[in-house]
């Protein structure tokens, strides 16, 4: 198959931009084959090898500026980057965002001594991150979590519980999103990176519907000491932190979405071209070949508004309402389109022994993870002054 087969693919990209698509999306064909990602989602096992590969290329680099050893690619270079990974797969892309975007984007707000301490390790693949931030009583509603991080001399304390966090049975070290005031609200949030050795600290794997190579997991934190130095931008500046970053967030999010709606269109595509039903290529069947026209127009739309989006952050606007809408509209097409391309499929679409099934999966937790589609109206609305 060649690879994202949409002929527009290349139009508005640098010959940089073209090159570093073509450059990941070649590495990942060597060491992530399909059959090995068929074998690590049935296993339910990390795709060590693929992402040491990734970093030995410099790919963990990327979103980070070169002051502290990253690459410093634009927010276009991100989105281009992490579509092409997700068109590969899906679970490699999140794999990549948990280390790079979602942990180590909080390593931001660290101390120069610890970024000195971290970086080296995460931009050579050496060092996993996690980010823990959801709890069993509180998703959407950030400011409500009740993870307390109580300071003890040089120390805090954790204690609480979190859930549904990617990749941390993986994880080296984990950024740890606590109240270190109780009835402060937003303001009394603070984030810590912890070591995932730590005394006290347990990591259960829960089982998901989608996206197994990476498990989401389960953390409890029964009176977990960490340094006061580990503390990531200051006690009490947690949520300002965090709401720097949504935007990013939303950004790789749509990106991911949009490279998996075009896989999905390029393995449904291969599978119509070469079956017949009543003597003739199911293509030439105007349902199946106006399923596909959807599917399309679903892809560009996620795809030109993931760009704007990107563009309008490389332009240092703060695209708070773009960032939103091309998460939702991703996220919701990726869904879509899965479920189009199991239906022109047929049976074949609805057995193990083939992708679709796991794009169907994995597309599923696009519209929950990062903030619900609902979530995500809300603040559209509000930005409309509704």
């Amino acid at each position: 198959m060649m690879a994202m087969q949409d002929p527009g693919r290349d139009f508005g990209l640098t010959d940089e931009q073209r090159m570093m698509r073509d450059s990941v999306q070649a590495l990942l064909a060597r060491v992530l084959p399909r059959e090995r990602i068929r074998a690590l989602d049935e296993a339910g096992e990390f795709p060590f090898d693929a992402y040491a590969a990734l970093a030995r290329d410099g790919w963990l680099g990327l979103p980070f500026p070169t002051a502290i050893g990253g690459a410093g690619g634009s927010f276009k270079d991100l989105a281009v980057f992490v579509e092409a990974v997700s068109w590969h797969s899906a679970q490699m892309a999140s794999a990549w965002l948990t280390t790079a975007i979602y942990g180590g984007r909080q390593l931001l707000g660290a101390s120069e001594a610890l970024k000195a301490e971290i970086m080296p390790g995460l931009l050579r693949g050496e060092t996993r991150l996690a980010f823990c931030l959801t709890e069993p009583h509180t998703g959407s509603d950030a400011a409500a979590i009740r993870t307390r991080a109580v300071q003890d001399g040089e120390d805090f304390v954790i204690t609480g519980q979190k859930i549904y966090i990617t990749c941390a049975h993986v994880a080296h070290h984990l950024a740890v999103v606590t109240k270190t005031e109780a009835d402060a609200g937003h303001r009394g949030i603070t984030v810590f990176l912890v070591d995932a050795r730590s005394p006290g600290l347990t990591i259960r794997p829960l089982r998901a519907l989608g996206r197994r190579m990476i498990h989401v997991n389960e953390v409890f934190f029964d009176d977990v000491r960490v340094p006061a130095a580990r503390m990531l931008g200051g006690r009490g500046q947690g949520w300002s932190n965090l709401m720097r970053g949504l935007n990013v967030e939303r950004l790789c999010l749509a990106a991911a979405a949009s490279g998996n709606c075009q896989r999905i269109i390029d393995d449904a595509r291969d599978y119509a071209l070469e079956r017949t039903a009543f003597g003739r290529r199911i293509t030439e069947f105007q349902a199946v070949a106006h399923k596909f026209a959807d599917m399309r127009m679903m892809a560009e739309a996620a795809r030109a508004l993931t760009y704007r989006a990107a563009e309008m952050m490389d332009a240092g606007l703060d695209p708070v309402s773009e960032t939103t809408i091309a998460k939702v509209v991703a996220t919701e097409n990726n869904s879509r389109c899965a479920d189009m391309g199991i239906q022109i499929m047929g049976g074949a679409g609805y057995m193990m022994d083939h992708d679709m099934q796991m794009y169907f999966r994995d597309a599923r937790v696009g519209t929950i993870g990062g903030g619900t589609s609902e979530i995500m109206r809300g603040i559209i609305a509000r930005r409309m002054g509704l």
